[in-house]
């Protein structure tokens, strides 16, 4: 077993990875999501039973977590990050002995993961995604439109005068950036648009806390996430708002795979089914989570790794030289 947390320079920036599992399995690069949001305890704490089967790496994007210090703001870019996990996806086949890696990616780990897939084919062997991003500034309409749909159904005045005063985003974007956007999320997320199995979650409570207790974290990894969450939205979102993967990402050369959960509000899920419909792959395949809403990884986590494990394995089968 293969336990190494260490630092990988990408773009002429050290930035952090964990690696863990069997070095004899497949593997497994997760793409957290955010921007900025860097969440490695996930994969390596809540759902480390997929190091039984997948050698797994978790990745601290530019500015976020242990790889916050030294990303100047004009290096915060769709395109360099798409980059610089081109280059981690390298030095990976590299150093473990593989042709290939398969991608996991959640919300914003989603579309660059497609970024990815669809530029530089040739070391990924499949790409899933979940929370999937399709299209950034009809993202943040749907989401907007949603909370305040559901603040008026429940006659909460506060949470409408909130969003009202943020108004509709423009290109994806809120008036008042982070802060804009962080006012529509709460909205969002206390009336079930991130997740109905909990409908009061905040991101204190599913995010910030678990980070805490996930003994994954340094202290100065920990002082990353804290600042690089809001910088690196901050810097990035106005591109993010601005992307179109209908428009950009349509004919891929490696398997493509969505598990999405229907009740998504945060990437809404009703943009899904027409980007699937539109894209070629030499496999693809929509696996809708009918309890699930913006993580299904979390909502319904039995059920979205067994499909994971199935889906990529057999692949494996297929083509074991990766």
């Amino acid at each position: 077993m293969i336990d190494q947390k260490r630092y990988v320079t990408l773009g002429n920036l050290p930035q952090k990875i964990h690696v863990k599992g069997d070095e004899t399995k497949p593997l497994l690069l997760f793409l957290h999501g955010g921007p900025g949001v860097c969440n490695r305890h996930t994969v390596m704490t809540t759902h480390a039973d997929l190091q039984r089967d997948f050698l797994v790496v978790a990745w601290d994007q530019r500015g976020s977590g242990g790889s916050y210090k030294g990303a100047k703001p004009e290096t915060l870019t769709i395109d360099r990050l798409v980059e610089d996990a081109r280059e981690l996806v390298a030095w990976l086949c590299r150093e473990y002995r593989r042709k290939k890696v398969y991608l996991l990616g959640g919300s914003w780990g989603s579309q660059l993961g497609t970024l990815l897939a669809y530029r530089y084919p040739e070391q990924v062997a499949a790409y899933v995604g979940f929370g999937q991003v399709v299209n950034g500034a009809e993202n943040e309409r749907l989401s907007y439109a949603f909370a305040l749909q559901q603040a008026k159904k429940a006659g909460d005045t506060a949470a409408i005068r909130k969003l009202k005063r943020v108004g509709p985003p423009e290109n994806g974007v809120y008036k008042g950036g982070f802060e804009g956007m962080m006012t529509q999320r709460r909205v969002m997320m206390k009336y079930g648009g991130y997740s109905q199995s909990k409908a009061k979650r905040s991101y204190f409570s599913s995010m910030v806390v678990p980070m805490l207790f996930s003994g994954e974290y340094s202290p100065a990894d920990l002082i990353g996430v804290a600042k690089g969450y809001k910088y690196v939205l901050t810097a990035m979102w106005p591109q993010v708002g601005a992307s179109d993967l209908a428009r950009d990402c349509r004919e891929f050369r490696v398997p493509y795979f969505i598990f999405d959960g229907v009740l998504d509000q945060n990437t809404p899920a009703a943009l899904v089914q027409a980007y699937f419909d539109g894209i070629t792959a030499p496999k693809k395949e929509l696996i809708w989570f009918e309890h699930s809403g913006h993580n299904p990884m979390t909502d319904e986590p039995e059920r979205f790794k067994s499909l994971l494990r199935d889906r990529l394995l057999t692949l494996e089968k297929e083509d074991p030289t990766t």
